[in-house]
C-alpha cells in the first residue's frame, strides 16, 4: 500500500440494496452467481506466496519498481495467465527513471460493454519481499483468475484483471493504466475492486465505502461468515482504487490493516492483540511468515464471491453442441493421441468465437501439448506444456475458426512430451452458435 496519498473519508448513501440490485441485473441473479462462485483453495495463493518470496530473494530482497525482481514477478504471474487462456498484455511506463509495468488479462467473452475489473499492486517498497503489501491482494485476485478459467465461467460481463506497478511510489501504474484509457472504453468499467494487503497478521476485516453496491457485496458475504466488518479508513485513497475512482469509475475493496494499532473494541471483536495490523509494515520481515491464514482464505473467498455476484450469472455457451465424451488413453511421454466430434448440418464456416470445451485428466499438465485439428488438417494451439505443476486442464477455449468449413472431422490432439506422468482425453465438445 502507498503512503503518499492524502486519506479521505467517503460517506455511503443507504441505498446498497437496491444499487447492488441495479449493478448485478437483479437481486436474484446476484445470489445465484454467489452461489456458484468456487472456494478459493488456500494452498494455492500461499503457494503464490512463496513464489513471490523466492523471486525477491533471488533478485535482492524484494520486488520493487525498477528492480529485478518486480520484472521477474510480472513474468511469473503472466506465465500462469496465459497457460490458462487469458489474453495478457504488459503495460510499460516510466516512473523515477525506471521502466515500470502493468500486466492487464483479459478473459475471452462477456459483453465488451459491460467490464468488471479486479486488481492489486504486485510491486513491493525496497526494503522488503512485499508478501502481505502486496503479495497477499495479487496472490488473491491470481487464483481468481485461474479458477475463472478451471471452471469455464462464462459470465455476462467481460472479466478482466490488473496488477499494477509503481504503487508505492504514488499509484503510478494505475494512474498510468487509467489516463491510456479512451473515455468510451472508461464508460465500459462498471467497476474496479482492490484487494491490497489482505492477510494482515493481525487482522482486522475492512470493506471499501465507495461505491454501493460493491460495498453491500463483500458485506453480505462476510456477514453469512459471521465475520463484522468495518469501513476502511486506514486506506482510504491511498491505493489502486482512487486512480479508477478519481474517474468516476465505482471502486470498491478490501483490507486488513496496515500499521495502525487494533483497538480494544476490534480486539474484542476480531480476536488478536491491541498491536498495530501488519508489524512488518513496509519493513523486512514482510515475508511469508507475516501472513495470517484465516484472513487470507477469507478474503481469497470474497475475492471469487464478488467476481461472480457482479459479473451475472454463468451462461453456458449456448447453441449446437458436438461431443465426444470417450475416454482416450494419453501415453506417457509418447505419440498423440486424438479424440473426434464430427460436425453435421451447420451451414457455412465456422464462428469466430468457436468454443472449444477440453476435459482432459492428467496428473502433470505441463508435459501437455494440446491442438484442435480443423477438418482440413489446420491447427489451432490450445495448450503448449503449460501450466507447471498443476493437474488436469478443465477449460472452454475460445478459438477463431471462421476460414474453416464448419461441417467435418474436427480432432482434440494431445501428446504427453515427458515421462513420469499419466491421464486420459475425458471429453471434447464444440459449440456452434
Amino acid at each position: 500500500m502507498n503512503i503518499s496519498v492524502p486519506r479521505r473519508v467517503t460517506a455511503v448513501a443507504a441505498l446498497a440494496a437496491l444499487a447492488l440490485a441495479g449493478l448485478t441485473g437483479t437481486a436474484g441473479a446476484e445470489s445465484q452467481a454467489a452461489a456458484a462462485a468456487p472456494d478459493i483453495p488456500l494452498a494455492n495463493v500461499k503457494q503464490h506466496l512463496t513464489d513471490l518470496q523466492s523471486i525477491a530473494t533471488a533478485n535482492g530482497g524484494n520486488r520493487a519498481h525498477g528492480r529485478t525482481g518486480y520484472k521477474a514477478s510480472i513474468d511469473f504471474v503472466k506465465a500462469k495467465l496465459d497457460a490458462a487462456g487469458y489474453t495478457t498484455t504488459i503495460q510499460q511506463f516510466t516512473s523515477s527513471g525506471a521502466t515500470g509495468y502493468n500486466l492487464i488479462a483479459d478473459w475471452p467473452g462477456g459483453d465488451p460493454n459491460q467490464v468488471l475489473m479486479a486488481g492489486a499492486h504486485l510491486d513491493s517498497v525496497s526494503s522488503g519481499a512485499g508478501i502481505n503489501d502486496n503479495g497477499s491482494g495479487s496472490a488473491a485476485v491470481l487464483e481468481t483468475a485461474l479458477a475463472v478459467a478451471r471452471s469455464g465461467y462464462q459470465p455476462s460481463k467481460h472479466l478482466r484483471f490488473g496488477w499494477w506497478g509503481a504503487e508505492e511510489l504514488g499509484l503510478v501504474g494505475s494512474k498510468y493504466y487509467v489516463s491510456q484509457l479512451p473515455t468510451a472504453e472508461r464508460a465500459k468499467v462498471s467497476g474496479y475492486l482492490n484487494f491490497d494487503m489482505i492477510g494482515s497478521p493481525n487482522p482486522g476485516y475492512f470493506v471499501y465505502d465507495d461505491d454501493p453496491a460493491i460495498e453491500q457485496t463483500f458485506k453480505s458475504y462476510f456477514a453469512g461468515l459471521g465475520v463484522p466488518t468495518e469501513i476502511e479508513t486506514e486506506g482510504d485513497g491511498r491505493s489502486d482504487h482512487a486512480s479508477f475512482k478519481n474517474v468516476g469509475i465505482p471502486v470498491g475493496g478490501l483490507f486488513t490493516g496496515a500499521s495502525r494499532v487494533k483497538t480494544s473494541a476490534q480486539v474484542s471483536k476480531w480476536g488478536g492483540t491491541a498491536t498495530a495490523f501488519d508489524r512488518c509494515y513496509h519493513s523486512s520481515c514482510d515475508n511469508t511468515s507475516n501472513i495470517n491464514d484465516t484472513a487470507l482464505d477469507r478474503n481469497s473467498d470474497a475475492v471469487a464471491h464478488a467476481i461472480w455476484a457482479l459479473s451475472g450469472t454463468s451462461t453456458p455457451p449456448t447453441g449446437t453442441v458436438f461431443e465426444n465424451t470417450a475416454d482416450v488413453s494419453v501415453p506417457d511421454n509418447g505419440a498423440a493421441v486424438t479424440s473426434t466430434v464430427n460436425v453435421t448440418g451447420v451451414a457455412g464456416n465456422a464462428p469466430s468465437t468457436l468454443a472449444v470445451g477440453v476435459n482432459i485428466v492428467h496428473t502433470y499438465r505441463g508435459d501437455l501439448v494440446v491442438d484442435l485439428v480443423a477438418p482440413d488438417g489446420s491447427v489451432y494451439s490450445l495448450s503448449n506444456r503449460s501450466g507447471g505443476s498443476a493437474d488436469n486442464i478443465v477449460q472452454t477455449f475460445t478459438v477463431n475458426a471462421s476460414s474453416e468449413v464448419a461441417n467435418g472431422a474436427w480432432k482434440l490432439r494431445v501428446q504427453d512430451k515427458a515421462s513420469a506422468d499419466t491421464g486420459y482425453i475425458n471429453s471434447f465438445k464444440l459449440t456452434f452458435p
